[in-house]
């Protein structure tokens, strides 16, 4: 089973639209697929039109009170499965700091599913605290999208200087540009720049009207424009985010 992190320190940055769309591709090439939203805007369960389900919450997984396969919903494509956020989400902090705050709890929970999944994919909430600390003990790879403005840049550099002061795998780190409008300079001087740092994929997502359709038809790009710009690139960054860990 594969682990694989969307994250970033700042929001608004196509992390949740990313999320959902590799999850739905890793779906549809055969490998079965598990989506875990721990993002309190529940935004990838709402893409997916799932709600967690009434016995659920994030409070009962992480004190162990409710088994995490209970929490688990089919989704309408076949071999993709999710856990929706649900209002405790927002507390996941504090739920953790109650279990001493170990690094390791996420990693112990997925456990319990390593043997029914191939990929499973985390919509991590915005930040750095001990719930990113888990998330990045657990995954295999953290996925970045990064816009190539300014800001996002020193967002990058951040988390870069976060991994190293926190002694997390540098290697984890596998970044790719998003909301990319080539008709700027700034995006495509950024885009030359911090290629150079080989840590980024080489194709990306443009700003393109199909990912904000997402949110009225609920569901992703490829579901509803597979022919369309939007999917292709999905497309494509995704058989190079396959070949960069199944290597």
């Amino acid at each position: 089973m594969f682990i694989a992190s969307l994250y970033n320190l700042k929001g608004g940055v196509g992390k949740t639209a990313s999320c959902v769309n590799f999850a739905y591709m890793a779906a549809k090439d055969g490998y079965r697929t598990l989506l875990w939203d721990l993002d309190p805007q529940g935004a990838a369960g709402y893409y997916y039109k799932a709600q967690a389900l009434a016995k659920s919450s994030m409070k009962k997984i992480i004190e162990h009170s409710l088994d995490i396969r209970e929490a688990i919903i089919h989704t309408q494509y076949e071999g993709l499965d999710i856990i929706p956020a649900d209002s405790s989400a927002r507390k996941l902090d504090v739920f953790l700091d109650a279990q001493h705050g170990s690094k390791k709890h996420f990693k112990t929970l997925l456990k319990e599913v390593s043997s029914a999944y191939d990929f499973v994919f985390i919509d991590c909430p915005p930040g750095s605290s001990n719930v990113a600390d888990n998330i990045f003990y657990a995954s295999d790879a953290v996925l970045m999208p990064v816009i190539p403005t300014t800001l996002s840049v020193r967002t990058y550099d951040q988390v870069k200087q976060y991994f190293e002061d926190k002694g997390i795998d540098l290697g984890k780190l596998m970044c790719f540009f998003t909301m990319v409008d080539i008709r700027k300079n700034m995006h495509n001087d950024t885009m030359l720049q911090l290629y150079k740092d080989k840590r980024f994929f080489e194709h990306y997502i443009p700003n393109l009207s199909d990912i904000e359709k997402m949110g009225t038809r609920k569901a992703p790009v490829e579901a509803f424009a597979p022919g369309g710009y939007a999917a292709l690139c999905y497309r494509a960054l995704w058989n190079d985010i396959k070949e960069g860990v199944l290597e």
